[in-house]
């Protein structure tokens, strides 16, 4: 009898589940997206690949790897020229801003035969003595009391030269930079410096409180107006004839050098301060010298620059050239000239030939453009 029961049981227990266990609703809730995708190994994907998903470390990498930026850190495709190029085989004295006698013979005193007027005024001398004082021997035989002092020390700064163009653009700080984490005053500070000369590469420019701020690292920006930038361009101006020009950026006082359509090299320039500007235009290279003299005879504005080192001219009076009273570069200092350092005029010199063309040009539009401005002479 009890062999009857446990079935009858059973069945019973079945039928008491199917009636009584609740009846769930319908799920209607859409699947969540890429349910169960692979999210894709860390890494660089500028297209989606098709089986996995790049997110996380993936996507924070392609977003910097868009912007130029690789880890480690993508070196610029440069090198520094000769260091040779920096020697120069003379001597140079600043006189004092005064009225320097030429004299004939050292320990001469008065009013001499000739004499410089006050003003910017440097020369070159080929000896020293002390007689009665101390005196200069100039190159053409005279002699000048040592008003003023020498010249110790020519910026030895140069450029930079390239194996091809970069992939971003760059640029030197002209002064000490704190980087910080974020665009804008109210960024918190990095605790990093950059410091002047040292080259750094650009990927963005944002600007944030009416200042531009230029993305150097990740999370590591810099105020803009303190970096003199190269904004690369290898489609030539026009006008330009052929793949060689010189490019001069007065609004970044950057100078870079294309040949056959490439990025060969660049540098920090200093340009004409106002109201000596260096003129905007397309011009070409008309004379080149080894050394040149530059004067100016008004007494009002008198300067004398002996030797002045690689001398191109491309527009009237204006020219490129070794400046060898400059220690710094990066901002507006001259009489309309494109000043470089001694280095970098050399190697422009032997690069470039008559003819070749240069290309001035202002993209903030600050710098007038009216031909009456542009008269007299430049250094």
């Amino acid at each position: 009898m009890k062999k009857i029961l446990y079935p009858i049981l059973g069945i019973s227990l079945i039928i008491t589940t199917l009636v009584f266990t609740p009846v769930r609703a319908q799920d209607t809730t859409p699947p969540e997206p890429d349910s169960g995708a692979v999210v894709c190994e860390p890494g660089v994907y500028l297209t989606t690949p098709d089986d996995c998903l790049p997110l996380g470390p993936s996507a924070y990498l392609t977003d910097l790897a868009r912007l130029g930026m690789t880890f480690p850190p993508r070196p610029l495709p440069a090198s520094k020229p000769d260091p040779s190029l920096t020697q120069l085989p003379y001597l140079y004295f600043h006189l004092d801003d005064t009225y320097v006698p030429v004299y004939s013979a050292p320990g001469e005193t008065g009013s001499g035969a000739q004499q410089f007027m006050p003003g910017f005024v440097y020369v070159s001398y080929v000896d020293r003595v002390e007689q009665g004082g101390v005196y200069y021997m100039l190159q053409n035989g005279g002699w000048i009391p040592g008003k003023g002092a020498r010249v110790g020390e020519i910026s030895a700064f140069q450029g930079l030269t390239f194996g091809h163009t970069p992939h971003n653009s760059f640029g030197w700080a002209f002064e000490q930079i704190p980087v910080l984490s974020s665009p804008g005053y109210g960024g918190a500070p990095t605790g990093k410096q950059i410091y002047p000369f040292e080259v750094v590469q650009i990927f963005a420019t944002q600007s944030v409180d009416n200042a531009d701020w230029n993305l150097i690292g990740p999370g590591e920006w810099v105020e803009a107006r303190k970096v003199a930038q190269v904004v690369i361009n290898t489609t030539p101006p026009e006008g330009v004839t052929n793949g060689r020009w010189i490019d001069v950026n007065l609004a970044e006082q950057s100078l870079a050098v294309y040949d056959n359509y490439q990025l060969v090299f660049a540098t920090v320039i200093a340009s004409g301060l106002e109201p000596f500007w260096t003129r905007p235009g397309l011009f070409q290279i008309q004379q080149k010298k080894e050394t040149e003299t530059m004067r100016n005879n008004d007494p009002s504005d008198f300067y004398y620059l002996d030797n002045v080192p690689w001398t191109m001219y491309f527009d009237g009076a204006r020219a490129l050239h070794g400046a060898y009273w400059r220690t710094r570069f990066g901002y507006p200092q001259s009489h309309g000239c494109v000043n470089l350092s001694v280095g970098d005029a050399h190697w422009l010199f032997n690069w470039a030939v008559q003819g070749d063309w240069v290309f001035v040009h202002d993209p903030s539009g600050q710098t007038p453009t009216d031909p009456a401005l542009y008269t007299g002479g430049a250094y």
